[in-house]
């Protein structure tokens, strides 16, 4: 496992010979935004940053911050775009919008997400919010967008999707019958088992494009907004504490994640621990027949007006 020291040593070094495209889905606060901030330090400013979130005025305080880069390459922009990605028609409506303007994308970084041990909460989609911003919404914003990738993997460029969850707490799926958890509810099975949808869903998309390099990856304990959620119920009074020692800070996780997104040689699906290291296929609960019902599912269910219309 890199030490800091190494993750930011191997990170000064990194070098393109094009002006990359980096879009980033959560990038308004916690990891999501030092990552966009590390990025932006480490490429001098020289890349097409896309910031995808909810907080504009967020946004634009980071936007505002980042270097400008001297000299410029053509067709550097730092931008944002509003999405709420709860919603699957918001997502749509954000990845139409940038596959008109943006034709390729080297990098897209999905750190976005929520973590409730409270009861079910279903958007208007009638999908559970907890899941579709730690599952559904990620695979959608994938699978959109995959045009983009592809085309930068077609010229020769680095084509990278990174998911910055946690491949190492997941468990076995419940129900393959039940992925969507109607059935059967509770806040601790969404947020473990969201994990092993993940690891399944980025191993078929790597199957289906073995070019292009998905990575799921964990970044351990970090002092985000999300520590102070009431989600947690009483849990966040009794664990907040001991959790708020053992976590590093946003920069600091930016680093390995960093460390990780730069391996640019990487392709097929990738696991990584909390430092960036590869851990391969330690604690992974999928199956080929999980793989294959979860795929059928997720098409499905992230097509809302589709369901929409047979209900």
């Amino acid at each position: 496992m890199p030490s800091l020291a190494a993750a930011k040593a191997s990170n000064s070094t990194f070098r393109l010979a094009y002006l990359p495209v980096a879009v980033f889905i959560g990038g308004t606060s916690g990891i999501g935004r030092a990552m966009v901030e590390a990025f932006a330090q480490y490429t001098k400013g020289n890349a097409h940053i896309v910031i995808v979130g909810r907080n504009k005025a967020a946004a634009e305080s980071i936007l505002a911050s980042l270097p400008t880069p001297s000299p410029p390459q053509a067709g550097w922009q730092h931008e944002f775009v509003p999405c709420d990605a709860s919603l699957m028609k918001n997502i749509g409506a954000s990845t139409d919008g940038l596959l008109k303007r943006i034709p390729k994308i080297n990098f897209l970084v999905i750190s976005s997400g929520y973590c409730s041990i409270l009861g079910r909460k279903d958007t208007e989609e009638g999908i559970d919010e907890q899941l579709a911003l730690r599952y559904y919404g990620r695979w959608k914003l994938i699978s959109d967008l995959l045009p983009a990738l592809r085309e930068a993997n077609s010229a020769g460029e680095v084509s990278q999707v990174m998911s910055v969850l946690d491949p190492v707490n997941g468990i076995p799926v419940p129900d393959l019958n039940d992925f969507g958890l109607k059935r059967k509810y509770s806040g601790v099975t969404a947020i473990r088992v969201t994990l092993t949808y993940m690891d399944m869903a980025l191993e078929e998309f790597a199957l289906r494009d073995p070019e292009i390099a998905f990575t799921h990856i964990t970044p351990g304990f970090v002092k985000t907004p999300m520590l102070d959620s009431k989600d947690w119920g009483i849990y966040s009074y009794l664990f907040k504490p001991l959790v708020w020692l053992a976590a590093i800070s946003p920069a600091v996780c930016a680093e390995h994640m960093l460390f990780a997104l730069f391996d640019v040689e990487r392709r097929g699906f990738i696991r990584r621990g909390a430092k960036g290291d590869d851990i391969g296929m330690k604690k992974y609960f999928g199956t080929p027949e999980g793989r294959k019902k979860l795929w059928e599912h997720t098409v499905q269910e992230v097509d809302v007006e589709h369901r929409a219309s047979k209900e």
